[in-house]
């Protein structure tokens, strides 16, 4: 046998197939390790961000909350989970949770279904829909900052429209940010008109979703409006709903903007729901150790209420 022959010949024992199911293993496997090394350095980016806004932020929370701070905000001393006893004996916690609890009732129901009814109003209009839906989603391309400013003009008490209105009407002018009755009921309303946008749009999209070959079965048993959109509407959208139900109170407990710049969390604390209870003790009071503790309560209420709707809610819900 010629040396070329030598160098080709196979171990004893081995097949030509086997050999090659060996190496297209071994192909299998290079190719493999390539497309996962490709997607971690498309990731990269994106970890990096999340690393350095998220997952630090979040880790120095829970090493601040452990200590107490001086009054320039400096790490002091080592106190454990006094920080976290001391907001449940002050009341503090309890407080906040209660506003932002009663801010969430007065916002995701309502915002939710002012959506639905929009939605359903315009689904089948012919002329003009353009024209509604872009009217109805326009609050979306504002921020908080600039809405808020817009929505303080607006509650003025004697240069605001809406007293103004009042007036015109015969009616006494309403306190809307100065009395702790109206103050969160104030601050509601322009929080369901700031997120009417994203309701809706996303609330619209799952209605066009839902074939329309349903709706004409339909009407050729007799359904009439009430009962196609209780019968097929509702249990068909009700994905949409639940993701527009979770995102909402997420946002509801993360609410920040609106209060700072409307009330400031008054007034007599009034409006001072959670994320702003957090500021004013970390960033005004400089007591980050309590402010840090704060927010890593207000990170489990959140992960549980999501994780309740997540078990129970989804129940309720009909996926194609």
């Amino acid at each position: 046998m010629s040396e070329l022959d030598n160098r080709w010949s196979l171990p004893a024992g081995t097949s030509r197939a086997s050999a090659g199911r060996r190496l297209r293993t071994v192909s299998l496997k290079r190719l493999k390790v390539r497309e996962n090394m490709l997607a971690y350095a498309f990731l990269a980016p994106s970890l990096l961000l999340f690393g350095v806004f998220m997952f630090y932020p979040l880790l120095r929370s829970v090493y601040l909350s452990l200590y107490s701070t001086d009054p320039a905000g400096r790490v002091a001393s080592f106190v454990g989970l006094q920080n976290f006893t001391a907001l449940f004996s002050s009341g503090l916690f309890l407080d906040g949770i209660r506003v932002t609890a009663l801010f969430a009732l007065l916002t995701v129901p309502a915002g939710m279904l002012l959506a639905l009814v929009l939605a359903a109003l315009t689904h089948n209009l012919l002329r003009g829909k353009r024209l509604f839906q872009f009217a109805f989603s326009l609050p979306m391309v504002l921020s908080v900052g600039s809405a808020a400013v817009i929505w303080k003009f607006l509650f003025h008490p004697s240069l605001g429209m809406l007293n103004s209105g009042l007036e015109l009407a015969g009616l006494v002018p309403v306190p809307w940010l100065t009395n702790p009755k109206w103050a969160l009921l104030s601050v509601s309303l322009m929080t369901v008109w700031m997120n009417l946008g994203f309701n809706y749009i996303v609330i619209s999209s799952g209605m066009q979703g839902i074939p329309d070959d349903m709706y004409e079965s339909a009407k050729i048993d007799g359904a009439g409006p009430v009962a196609m959109f209780r019968q097929i509407t509702i249990p068909l959208l009700s994905p949409t709903l639940f993701f527009v139900l979770v995102v909402s109170i997420i946002s509801a407990f993360q609410s920040f903007g609106q209060i700072n710049i409307l009330t400031q969390g008054g007034p007599m604390d009034s409006t001072n729901v959670f994320v702003y209870s957090i500021y004013r003790e970390a960033f005004v009071n400089f007591r980050f150790g309590t402010g840090s503790a704060q927010a890593l309560l207000l990170f489990v209420v959140i992960m549980l209420l999501t994780l309740v709707q997540f078990k129970w809610v989804e129940r309720k819900v009909h996926y194609q």
